[in-house]
């Protein structure tokens, strides 16, 4: 995925998109397999106490002269992994592992949306950005050591287009042909001129695969990887994965040469193992208050992450009775977005009102304008035209998944049942299952309503409104929502350099969304990576991902 991805004519880029990992129960020993941990690299609890709150934007990188790097880290998550193929990876953890254990022609700099050179040395644009020629680096190899050539590229990027995976609309709505020229350039001819094509290539759909990779077929815990500062040693579903240093990576090498990734049931958990000394890092997702409480206590660091995640409902246009719009349309006028931030969130996310993230250009607040924030006699007054009161209650199910958005998916969900069921007219029953299924569940339009988050694949608002609207690209998302003039209008929008032009055509989507209602924005929020005081190193960007390659772990 997932994403999971950075300005270029007015396009900023990166995204990185829904993501899953398996379960590891707290407390479990690290694999066998794993590096023994030495008594330089344990960390030893700080002292307890009151301390004075740090958050920062970016973890400070300096290094005590007299500080030796650890051998390695482990990093903590409850999130989960989908697939390890990028033909059908599109989440966001996955996408953050595909990113470390691979490699695409261009690449953003660690905490930027700077695009700079990676598997390419350089790139040409012809034919007023129709054509695009990439020269690659001669000194790139695969994990075993096999040189990366453009034939791996057209190998790799024909195989996304071919097995049509989930994020394969990143290919196939922009790319016409992709050829090698030479063992060493290799040519885009794209669909249509597209300003911010480099920013879609920096996504995971066109990073080269090892040759291992079948070309028929998706391997959802495939270990070969790329061409990546890491290759993957060992990957056990639901418990962990061990990354080790690529040695034949051309770029600088990795800090640490071995990272453990261990996944966790919930943010009990996570922090648990944090406190003990289990994990280096908690990255993704401890509940809100332990951030509050983590701040607070000078054995940690708290480094907030400011973002684009949206969080929204998936409304399923096809399935009665929300494919009745003026339901769809009293189900959003309910919502009380501020509570949700405030109760469930505590303030660490904040109300959003339209698929484009605010501070994003053309986003519009459409929601609120058309229906207001828990506007209850709006919602019922719709209701009652739809042919519902209290006499004939509406029926719908929502749907969450419980520990890949963190713990407190639970609450969010029972918190808008409750404000749906306020009008009276309306009966909710909540239903969840486990993200793998949920996925499934979602793409095979199997979910009334279902509660979903979104990185960014690439920081331009069409990469919030194509996926999700676009007949062509949102087939993921189990709505079954198509409207060809809203086609168009993203159509016509991709291909315009004029940012305020796009911005026109933008706005007219955001009000076609707030009419038709296929989904229902909710929340904007931050996110928060806590390590351990001797962690450095931890930059993100616009991605929101992690690179594991530049973080390290000071000791003595």
């Amino acid at each position: 995925m997932q994403k999971t991805t950075l300005i270029i004519a007015g396009l900023v880029l990166l995204l990185i998109v829904v993501g899953a990992a398996l379960v590891l129960r707290g407390g479990q020993p690290a694999p066998t397999e794993a590096p023994e941990t030495t008594v330089a690299e344990t960390t030893a609890p700080a002292e307890t106490g009151p301390a004075a709150t740090e958050t920062t934007t970016q973890a400070a990188e300096t290094t005590a002269p007299t500080a030796q790097l650890a051998e390695r880290i482990v990093i903590g998550t409850t999130d989960k992994v989908t697939d390890l193929d990028p033909a059908n990876a599109y989440d966001f953890f996955t996408w953050e592992v595909l990113n470390n254990i691979m490699e695409g022609l261009v690449k953003y700099e660690p905490g930027t949306d700077k695009i700079v050179p990676a598997l390419a040395e350089s790139w040409e644009v012809k034919e007023n950005g129709k054509v695009w020629i990439f020269h690659l680096r001669k000194d790139a190899k695969f994990c075993d050591g096999t040189p990366v050539k453009a034939q791996d590229v057209v190998r790799s990027i024909e195989r996304v287009m071919k097995l049509q995976g989930d994020p394969s609309w990143l290919v196939t709505e922009f790319v016409e042909k992709v050829e090698a020229l030479d063992d060493y350039t290799v040519k885009f001819t794209l669909k249509k001129p597209v300003g911010f094509f480099l920013a879609v290539v920096a996504t995971p759909p066109y990073f080269p695969v090892s040759p291992e990779y079948p070309v028929d077929q998706i391997v959802s815990d495939a270990t070969w990887g790329g061409a990546g500062p890491y290759c993957i040693k060992e990957f056990k579903r639901d418990e962990y994965i061990i990354l080790e240093a690529n040695p034949y990576y051309y770029g600088e090498k990795p800090k640490t040469p071995t990272v453990i990734i261990r996944f966790y049931k919930d943010a009990t958990t996570l922090r648990l193992a944090l406190e003990n000394g289990e994990i280096d890092i908690a990255w993704r997702t401890l509940r809100p208050n332990d951030y509050r409480e983590l701040e607070a206590d000078n054995r940690f660091k708290v480094i907030e992450v400011p973002g684009s995640f949206i969080r929204y409902i998936v409304v399923n246009t096809k399935m009665e009775p929300t494919s009745e719009k003026l339901v769809r349309q009293a189900i959003a006028a309910a919502i009380d977005r501020t509570e949700l931030a405030d109760v469930v969130f505590m303030g660490t996310m904040e109300p959003l009102y339209s698929m484009v993230p605010k501070g994003l250009w053309s986003h519009i607040d459409v929601f609120k304008e058309k229906y207001g924030d828990g506007n209850i006699e709006l919602a019922k007054q719709l209701l009652k035209q739809a042919g519902y009161d209290e006499n004939n209650k509406l029926k719908v199910e929502l749907w969450y998944t419980p520990t890949h958005y963190g713990d407190t998916e639970a609450d969010l969900a029972q918190l808008i049942k409750e404000q749906l069921e306020r009008t009276g007219v309306i009966e909710v029953e909540l239903k969840s299952s486990e993200w793998a299924t949920y996925v499934k569940q979602l793409r095979s339009g199997q979910m009334m309503l279902s509660l979903l988050g979104w990185y960014p694949d690439y920081v331009d608002p069409d990469n919030f409104l194509t996926p999700f609207l676009h007949s062509g690209a949102n087939k993921w998302t189990g709505t079954g929502y198509t409207n060809p003039e809203v086609d168009k209008l993203l159509d016509e929008a991709a291909v315009l350099t004029d940012q305020q032009e796009r911005a026109k055509l933008y706005e007219k989507v955001q009000q076609i969304l707030a009419e038709d209602v296929p989904f229902i924005p909710l929340l904007q929020g931050k996110l928060y990576v806590v390590t351990q005081k001797n962690i450095e190193g931890v930059k993100v960007g616009p991605s929101m991902l992690l690179q594991y390659y530049i973080i390290y772990k000071t000791t003595g």
